[in-house]
C-alpha cells in the first residue's frame, strides 16, 4: 500500500474505540481492558489500511485472515469488526461477556462474524496462523501453482497481534521456529510489546530479546516505540505504517513487528498500570479516560457518529476490493476449467469421484487371518485416498515411518533448500508435512489449515504423545472441526521402551472431551470403514483413530459386518441363539481376545455375545432402539474389554458387569508379556465373564 495518511477523523475513531472498550468492561464488571485501549490505533490501521477484507462479506475466499491471539483482548476486534459494518451492533458491546452475546470474553469460532478462530489459551493463535499460512500456500499449490508471486486470486495474507504471554507459552516457539523454516512470507505478526501481564512488569519472566530469537529463527524483525526517547507518548500511526510497509516488501520471510505501547493509555492513574489487563478501570478511571479524550464523563458509550462513519468507509473499500478479486477468479476460472472444478469440490466439501473404490481396492487386499498391525492398514488406507484426494495431506512430530503417515512419492512440504538426504524430493507445495518434535504445535498448525483454508489436513503421533498435543485437540473440538488424529502404539503392548511411552489413561481422558470421537478399530476392516466414515460423516467432530503397533487378526466377522457396523459405532461381532448370558464389549486389539473368549463360554453352554465397539461417541448418535438392539437392557451380566482404565465403560457395564482393563502404569517386557501380564487374556475375559453372571444369578 502507498499514500498512508492519518487524519483527525482516524484519531477521533481511535478514541472512540478506546472509550467503547472501557465503557463495555465497566459495564459487564469484568474483562480486560487495557490492551483494547492501547490496541486501538494498531488494531484501526489494520483494519482500515492494511488487512483485505469485505464486512460485507465475511467468509470471501480471497479475504486477508487476521487472528487476535491473546484472545483475553477480543474488543480490539470486537470494536473494529463493529466500526467495519460486520453486523456488530452497539447493543452487542453493551451485552460484552453477557450470557447469550455475540461479543463473549475471548472471540469464539462459528459466534461471531469476521472471527477467524477461537482464542484464548495463550500462543495457539500465532501458533495456528502459522497452519493458515500452510494452507493458504498448499491450496494456491494446488489450483495455481505457477501464477507470479501476488497475482492469484489464492494469494492472501496472514495477520496477527500477540502479546508478551503468546510468546511465553512454548506452542508458539514451536510453530514460528517452522514458520521461520518453512519461509512463510505470507504471515505478520504484530507483537504488542507493553511489558505488563497479571504480575506485574514482565522483565520479572521474560526479559529476553525477542527479536534476535525470531531473527534466528529465520523471521524478518522489526521494531517502533510510541514511546518516545523522552519518555512521552506518541501514537504515531503514521510511523508505524511505515515500517509496516516496508516489512510487506519481505516476501521471502514471515514478518514479526514489535511495537512498543503503555497499556490503557492514555487512561489517568491505570494506563501502564498492571491493574488494568484484567480488570475494569474502575468509574473514576473511565471518566478521567473520556475527559482526556474529550468526551462526557457522565455518558456511557457515547457516539462521535462522524468518526463512527468515516471508520465504516471501509466496507465501500471491501466492495471495490472483492470486486476486483471475482475478476481475477473469473478470469482464473476461464482459463483452468479442470482446476476450477476441483476448487468447487473442495470448497463445498464434497469427496471426489472414486472415494469408495479407493477404499474397497484397499480393503480386497487384505486377507482373513494374516496379523496386521492397524497402523499399517491406516497407512494403506491413507495412501488409498490420497490417490483420489489431492487436498489430502499431513505427516507426524517425527514419527512418519512408524505412525505410517507417511504419504508414497509425496514431495515435503519444504522449500527447496530443505532437502536432506532422506528427503530430497521438497517443494513449498508439497503434500508431505514434518513437523519434527512438536505435537502441540502440530495440532495447532493442522487446526489453522483446516480453518483457513480448503484442504484436509491429518497428523500423527505416538498415542502417548498425544498428551502434548492435547490443548490443541481440545480446540479443535471447542470449534467443532474436522482434524484428523493418527495415534499410533496404543496401549502396552507397545512394549519394550516401556511405561513411559505406554498409554494407560489416554483413552478416557480423550474420550471426556466433549465433541470428540475416538476411533479404536479392531482390525484391517474396521480401519477401513472407519476411514471411510470420518469422511463421508456429515458432521464430522474432530477424529483420532487410535491404533495398534502389533499385528492384530483379520477377522472373518469384521469383513462381513465392519462395512455396516463400523458406522454405528457399536455392532454385535458373534452373537448367541436366543438371549445371551454375557455381553462382552472391547475394542481395537482386544476385540480377538473377545471372540476367542466368547468360543471358549459356548464350549462351556454359556451364551456370550461380542460386540465390537470402535467409537464409543458413535455409537451414542445412535437411537434409543438401536442401543437396545444391541445392549438388551435383560442382560445384566456383561464385561468390557480394553487395554486402559475401565473409566470410560462403567456406564455400559451396570451394576453386575466387570471390566476387563489396565489400572496401573505399563511394564518393562514386550508387548505380549504386557498383556498377558496385565490380564488382557481370553482367559481373563472368560473369567470375569462368569463372576459377571454369577453376581447377576445372586441377586435374583
Amino acid at each position: 500500500m502507498t499514500d498512508f495518511t492519518w487524519t483527525d477523523l482516524d484519531k477521533r475513531a481511535v478514541d472512540l474505540a478506546k472509550v467503547l472498550s472501557a465503557d463495555a468492561v465497566q459495564k459487564a464488571g469484568s474483562g480486560h481492558p487495557g490492551s483494547p485501549i492501547s490496541l486501538a490505533p494498531i488494531a484501526y490501521a489494520l483494519y482500515q489500511r492494511f488487512i483485505t477484507h469485505d464486512p460485507n462479506d465475511p467468509n470471501w475466499a480471497g479475504r486477508d485472515r487476521f487472528i487476535l491471539s491473546g484472545g483475553h483482548a477480543s474488543l480490539t476486534q470486537y470494536v473494529q469488526l463493529y466500526f467495519s459494518g460486520y453486523g456488530l451492533t452497539l447493543d452487542d458491546l453493551k451485552k460484552f461477556r453477557t450470557a447469550d452475546t455475540r461479543t463473549p470474553g475471548h472471540p469464539e469460532y462459528g459466534l461471531t462474524p469476521g472471527i477467524e478462530m477461537t482464542t484464548g489459551p495463550l500462543g495457539q493463535g500465532l501458533a495456528s496462523a502459522v497452519g493458515f499460512a500452510y494452507g493458504q500456500r498448499f491450496e494456491r499449490g494446488l489450483l495455481d501453482a505457477e501464477a507470479p508471486a501476488g497475482q492469484s486470486p489464492f494469494d492472501h495474507k496472514v495477520w496477527v497481534i500477540c502479546g508478551e504471554g503468546d510468546l511465553q507459552e512454548g506452542v508458539s516457539s514451536e510453530a514460528s521456529s517452522l514458520a521461520g523454516g518453512q519461509e512463510l512470507g505470507n504471515l505478520t505478526v504484530i507483537f504488542d510489546a507493553n511489558h505488563i501481564q497479571i504480575e506485574g512488569d514482565t522483565k520479572i519472566a521474560f526479559d529476553e530479546d525477542v527479536l534476535k530469537r525470531y531473527e534466528a529463527y529465520g523471521w524478518y524483525t522489526d521494531e517502533f516505540s510510541f514511546v518516545q526517547p523522552d519518555g512521552s507518548y506518541k501514537e504515531d500511526v503514521e510511523g508505524f505504517a511505515a515500517v509496516l510497509e516496508k516489512a510487506e516488501q519481505v516476501t521471502d520471510r514471515p514478518k514479526l513487528i514489535k511495537v512498543d505501547t503503555l497499556m490503557a493509555w492514555p487512561t489517568p492513574g491505570k494506563t501502564n498500570d498492571p491493574s488494568a489487563h484484567g480488570s475494569a478501570l474502575g468509574d473514576e478511571a473511565v471518566a478521567g479516560l473520556k475527559k482526556e479524550l474529550g468526551y462526557d464523563a457522565d455518558q456511557s458509550f457515547q457516539i462521535d457518529e462522524e468518526a463512527l462513519a468515516h471508520a465504516r468507509e471501509v466496507a465501500q473499500r471491501g466492495l471495490e476490493a472483492h470486486k476486483n478479486w471475482d475478476e481475477r477468479f473469473q478470469a482464473w476460472r476461464k482459463a483452468n476449467p479442470d482446476k476450477a472444478a476441483l476448487y468447487d469440490r473442495i470448497h463445498a466439501g464434497k469427496l471426489p469421484e472414486g472415494f469408495d473404490a479407493a477404499i474397497d481396492k484397499a480393503i480386497a487386499s487384505f486377507e482373513p487371518g494374516s496379523k496386521v498391525a492397524t497402523r499399517k492398514t491406516s497407512g494403506a488406507l491413507i495412501n488409498a485416498i490420497a490417490e483420489v484426494m489431492p487436498e489430502l495431506w499431513g505427516g507426524s512430530a517425527d514419527l512418519g515411518g512408524s505412525n505410517n503417515t507417511d504419504i508414497k512419492g509425496a514431495v515435503s512440504f519444504d522449500p527447496k533448500s530443505d532437502g536432506t538426504k532422506q528427503w530430497p524430493e521438497v517443494s513449498i507445495y508439497g503434500r508431505q508435512l514434518h513437523f519434527g518434535v512438536r505435537e502441540f504445535a502440530m495440532g495447532a498448525i493442522t487446526n489453522g489449515i483446516l480453518l483457513g483454508s480448503d484442504t484436509r489436513p491429518f497428523n500423527g503421533t505416538f498415542f502417548q504423545f498425544a498428551d502434548y498435543e492435547r490443548p490443541s485437540v481440545r480446540l479443535a473440538a471447542l470449534m467443532d472441526i474436522p482434524n484428523l488424529y493418527i495415534w499410533t502404539h496404543d496401549s502396552v503392548a507397545l512394549g519394550e521402551d516401556g511405561p513411559t511411552h505406554q498409554p494407560i489413561e489416554h483413552l478416557a481422558a480423550m474420550r471426556s472431551i466433549p465433541q470428540m470421537e475416538i476411533v479404536r478399530p479392531a482390525d484391517g476392516f474396521e480401519t477401513a470403514e472407519a476411514y471411510r466414515y470420518f469422511f463421508e460423516k456429515e458432521n464430522t467432530h474432530p477424529t483420532a483413530m487410535v491404533l495398534t503397533r502389533q499385528g492384530v487378526p483379520m477377522l472373518e466377522e469384521t469383513k462381513a459386518k465392519a462395512a455396516e457396523g463400523v458406522r454405528k459405532g457399536a455392532y454385535v461381532l458373534v452373537d448367541t441363539d436366543g438371549e445371551p448370558d454375557v455381553l462382552i464389549m472391547a475394542t481395537g486389539s482386544e476385540v480377538q481376545h473377545a471372540v476367542a473368549a466368547a468360543k471358549t463360554l459356548a464350549g462351556e453352554g454359556v451364551k456370550a455375545r461380542v460386540i465390537s465397539v470402535p467409537s464409543l461417541e458413535w455409537f451414542e448418535e445412535q437411537d434409543a432402539e438401536y442401543k437396545e438392539e444391541i445392549l438388551p437392557a435383560a442382560v445384566k451380566a456383561r464385561v468390557s474389554v480394553e487395554a486402559g482404565l475401565a473409566l470410560s465403560w462403567y456406564k455400559y457395564l451396570g451394576s453386575y458387569g466387570k471390566p476387563v482393563s489396565i489400572e496401573q502404569f505399563g511394564l518393562q517386557g514386550s508387548g505380549d508379556e504386557n498383556m498377558r501380564d496385565l490380564g488382557i487374556t481370553p482367559e481373563h475375559v472368560v473369567e470375569a465373564a462368569k463372576a459377571s453372571i454369577a453376581e447377576v444369578q445372586a441377586a435374583r
